[in-house]
């Protein structure tokens, strides 16, 4: 009996020094803060607020990590261990030792970019007006992007939008709510204490975040409207809204993040993971390449270049891998990945199948990092997508070929099949084939389609991250279903031949519409000069098309009433 009575005393003791342990380790962050203000305020307010000196850093995560862990679940940060990992925001040698550091640097470093993209313009002969900034070049009164989209070929309308045509129908009684629990209000972009929005009160279009109205506007012919001006904003929200968490995506052969917004938009990130002037190596198949985020951004511009418009929005963002993906994940898988390399820069891998491992850890400098944003479609559950088997799909194989590679008749196989035989569809895959073909895209297996609009409407271009490898190499094996088919839309067959005119350039276009983007420049030039060689091939191809089978035979006159009968049975046999 005396026994057990010590055994429970023993327990007890046990207990409060448990309990005084955890309560000394929840108030010591809180003193070394206060003590590192105390004395940062001493010293006169300059250099590092932490409470470490910045050299010091790399070191003291390594030996607090172990001790952070031995309270803590195991693998998993709690409260205090995600303040382990230095944020290198604080060192003397990084570009965000300030905010207004941060501007200055990146604004640098724009500028200095342009500027070397101009003067090799200027070398290759071509004139280029004096241009200080990307957001001057984009507005300048003889900019060739502005007068193309004042060509007749880039003013056709649509025809009025029935209930049916739109993605998303509003009225007076129905409200848009972002989240469904928690605090039901968000953040419009601008000034926060002007626009704030409460769904309690009075709301319509104009009040909601721009990812949502870029999901309202979307329509059965259209992703989004050609003169859009949410586009642009939706843009400068995906460069300047707060990251509040991070998730990898699941699925796919390489890392991809989630990225969540204050104003609860969403996009994915795909970061950097070669320079601009680096090329796919030769040895390497299709289906192995490395995912590019400045082809992302660049596929965008094309599309729009294209007036596709088929690709949803993707901006550049250099990102804190500190602050806007460690410390704000509770992904437990791609927390465990993140270290600190021999050379003091945070790197991470996360999990996927290729290009996952401490070899090919993605590494900031010293823990920025560049990437591309592509805004998110509607979820799921609002708005059903059908994903679709591209017929010219690779076989994605080292050996076999896929049947179209052998068969060379294997376009009148697919004019009989369903949903090929009749509508807009084929035509719509020969515009994919074409603007993968500029891009150097083999990558085409699936697309998606808005299963509201049924087999009516345009095809999604999604996942361009494979293009843009190749510059020195023209892969004719993407225009395949053009040579066998020889079908073309009349509204792609103009555009094609006017953006091959000197004054609307398809080089000079891309060159100028990609410097308004934050982490421009996007491409070098021999990927811009590329893109003309190639259209020039897709001309040849068409002509060759129109002298064997005839003009009328080939290319669909879409203009002439143009979406006014989308019901109505194509001659998709022909």
């Amino acid at each position: 009996m005396i026994l057990f009575r010590k055994f429970r005393v023993l327990i007890l003791m046990v207990f409060l020094v448990a309990c005084t342990m955890h309560i000394v380790i929840d108030l010591l962050p809180k003193l070394e803060k206060r003590a590192a203000g105390s004395s940062s305020s001493a010293g006169g307010g300059g250099g590092c607020s932490c409470a470490h000196t910045p050299g010091e850093e790399p070191r003291s995560w390594a030996k607090q990590r172990p001790r952070a862990a031995a309270v803590a679940e195991p693998g998993w940060p709690n409260k205090h261990s995600l303040r382990l990992l230095q944020d290198f925001s604080n060192e003397p040698n990084s570009n965000l030792t300030s905010h207004s550091r941060e501007k200055v640097t990146e604004r640098a470093e724009s500028e200095k970019r342009v500027r070397q993209l101009q003067l090799g313009s200027e070398k290759r002969g071509l004139m280029r007006d004096p241009v200080r900034g990307p957001k001057q070049r984009a507005v300048h009164g003889s900019s060739r992007l502005k007068a193309l989209y004042e060509h007749p070929l880039y003013k056709t309308e649509l025809p009025h939008l029935s209930e049916d045509d739109s993605l998303f129908n509003l009225n007076s009684d129905v409200r848009f709510y972002p989240k469904a629990a928690g605090q039901q209000e968000w953040h419009n972009e601008g000034n926060m204490e002007e626009e704030e929005y409460s769904p309690a009160g009075e709301a319509n279009a104009e009040s909601y975040p721009n990812w949502l109205r870029f999901h309202i506007e979307i329509n059965r012919y259209e992703l989004y409207p050609r003169h859009s001006h949410i586009i642009g904003a939706l843009l400068k929200d995906l460069v300047s809204q707060n990251i509040t968490s991070v998730a990898m995506k699941s699925g796919g052969t390489q890392l991809k993040l989630i990225m969540s917004f204050q104003n609860y938009g969403q996009a994915l990130f795909k970061p950097m993971k070669q320079t601009r002037e680096q090329e796919t190596p030769p040895d390497f198949f299709y289906f192995s390449d490395f995912e590019r985020h400045n082809a992302e951004i660049s596929a965008f511009h094309l599309d729009r270049i294209l007036d596709f418009r088929r690709v949803p929005p993707v901006a550049g963002r250099l990102v804190n891998m500190t602050r806007e993906i460690r410390d704000v994940t509770r992904d437990k898988k791609l927390w465990r990945t993140f270290f600190v390399s021999p050379a003091n820069n945070i790197c991470f891998y996360g999990e996927c199948s290729y290009y996952c491992s401490t070899e090919h850890a993605l590494c900031g400098k010293p823990d920025q990092i560049e990437g591309s944003l592509a805004a998110f479609l509607p979820d799921m559950a609002l708005a059903k997508r059908k994903t679709w088997r591209n017929p010219w799909r690779r076989s994605y194989h080292k050996r076999k070929k896929a049947e179209w590679e052998v068969d060379p008749d294997y376009c009148d196989k697919v004019k009989k099949t369903p949903p090929y035989d009749r509508g807009t569809r084929l035509l719509d895959i020969m515009d994919m084939t074409i603007f993968d073909f500029l891009m150097g895209n083999m990558d085409r297996h699936h697309y998606e389609t808005f299963e509201k609009f049924g087999n009516e409407t345009f095809i999604i271009h999604l996942d361009n991250g494979r293009g843009f490898g190749k510059h020195s190499h023209d892969e004719m094996s993407i225009l395949v279903p053009l040579t066998q088919c020889c079908r073309v839309k009349r509204s792609t067959y103009l555009r094609l031949q006017l953006l091959a005119k000197e004054e609307f350039k398809l080089s000079s276009l891309m060159e100028e519409s990609l410097l308004q983007d934050q982490l421009a420049p996007i491409l070098i030039w021999p990927h811009l000069e590329a893109m003309d060689r190639r259209l020039r091939l897709v001309l040849k191809v068409l002509a060759d098309c129109v002298e064997k089978e005839g003009f009328l035979s080939v290319v669909e006159n879409d203009l002439e009433g143009q979406h006014s009968s989308h019901h109505h049975q194509a001659h998709g046999g022909r």
